[in-house]
């Protein structure tokens, strides 16, 4: 038993799921732990992810887990991943009370569908290790001695855990505040732009068909007549701006220094992807045969969403009135290939309102590894999403937040 005054005193910034999670951590380590929160409630963004289901990992392995990280960031997260992975998380909240659920693409979520369920799990876990939560509380500055400035008073401790969050929905709090600190500390930080956000197009036809969601679809996404990402076989959805769904919200994540703050790239969707141009051609020519005392539109009907019909249609200049049988060999060669190659144009990212996570952050070339202390100052540690390391949609970025969490908080405990 670690006695009271042995205790390392240890205060963590932010009351987000990497905040909360060292906070518990440095506890269990047997810390003395105050957490900071300048909101009048923990875990505002977590309510509303997983469209307030919360997602809160994938059951991947760690292999799974490092390769949805960008880049160089996965090698960085390795030994993160090794001392918590997702087995873990879901061991954690299930021993917690929260029963969890897995769903399609090894997603999981709290049985209940309830996002506020892991937030309360995480503060009754907190209240139950005694952690000293003072919401409302903004932090002005962090020192280099590690002394916490807030609006009423400076506090001292023998490590400080630094988990602010980045700046996607900034109307949960996540204002960039961390970044400032970590500046003021001596800290890169590398720059910044919206992840894992949809995208704006600029034919005007999208927004006909606003709410229609594409499953099983092609996309690739080309710059300067060169394929810069694809995904074989996804999900899509129009809305009135352009295009979002998992596809493209992957798709942002891999092409944020193309678009943002301004880029364009070509989009062409493939919608069937299961069908060779030979095989697709076969088969429309079975579809006019079959309707072929029918306009071109009634006969085409059956290929396509309802909602998408009248457009690609439009888009293809054929006739809608037109009977199936007068369709020429050309006029149906050119139908096949605009199934194959529906092609918009993508002007730049949304803003940071939509924007699921940052990309970019504090450089992970200034923080240890494997304990997510500062290179740069002793006692002052980094965890979640203030940190250069963002993964595909899926669950993979709050399993960030619990890794590292993990690591900071139960490190920061040990100085």
């Amino acid at each position: 038993m670690v006695e009271a005054h042995d205790k390392k005193r240890v205060i963590v910034i932010g009351g987000g799921a990497a905040g909360m999670f060292a906070a518990i951590h440095a506890a269990r380590a047997g810390a003395d732990v105050t957490l900071l929160e300048k909101n009048g409630k923990l875990g505002k963004k977590i309510y509303i992810t997983g469209k307030g289901r919360c997602n809160l990992t994938n059951h991947s392995s760690r292999e799974q887990l490092q390769a949805a990280v960008s880049g160089r960031q996965g090698r960085f997260l390795y030994s993160a991943f090794s001392q918590w992975d997702a087995d873990d998380t879901i061991r954690f909240f299930e021993e917690a009370g929260l029963r969890l659920k897995e769903e399609r693409g090894r997603r999981m979520f709290p049985v209940s569908d309830h996002a506020s369920d892991v937030t309360k799990t995480l503060e009754r876990e907190m209240h139950r290790l005694a952690v000293d939560i003072r919401l409302n509380t903004e932090v002005i500055d962090v020192r280099k001695d590690l002394s916490v400035i807030t609006g009423e008073e400076t506090l001292r401790a023998d490590s400080v855990v630094i988990a602010t969050g980045g700046l996607s929905y900034p109307s949960t709090g996540s204002t960039g505040d961390g970044y400032r600190f970590s500046q003021n500390t001596g800290h890169t930080v590398n720059a910044l732009s919206p992840s894992l956000v949809p995208m704006n197009a600029e034919e005007s036809w999208v927004r006909e068909l606003q709410g229609l969601t594409l499953k099983n679809v092609g996309i690739r996404f080309s710059s300067k007549d060169k394929v810069v990402y694809r995904e074989k076989v996804g999900e899509l959805l129009f809305t009135h701006f352009g295009i979002s769904g998992p596809a493209v919200l992957t798709a942002s994540s891999r092409l944020t220094e193309i678009l943002y703050p301004s880029g364009h790239v070509e989009v062409q969707i493939d919608l069937k992807p299961a069908l060779s141009g030979q095989e697709l051609d076969r088969r429309l020519i079975r579809e006019l045969e079959g309707h072929h005392r029918q306009d071109f539109i009634n006969a085409v009907r059956d290929l396509f969403p309802k909602k998408l019909i009248p457009v690609i249609v439009a888009l293809s200049g054929i006739d809608p009135e037109k009977k199936a049988d007068q369709i020429t060999s050309s006029e149906r060669k050119s139908f096949v290939h605009l199934i194959k190659h529906l092609t918009l144009h993508v002007t730049g990212l949304r803003g940071w309102d939509e924007a699921v996570i940052t990309h970019g952050g504090v450089d992970t070339k200034q923080i240890d590894p494997k304990t997510m202390e500062s290179k740069l100052t002793a006692g002052l540690f980094f965890a979640g999403e203030i940190l250069d390391a963002d993964a595909l949609t899926g669950g993979y970025n709050l399993q960030i937040a619990w890794s590292t969490g993990y690591v900071a908080g139960t490190a920061a405990a040990a100085i």
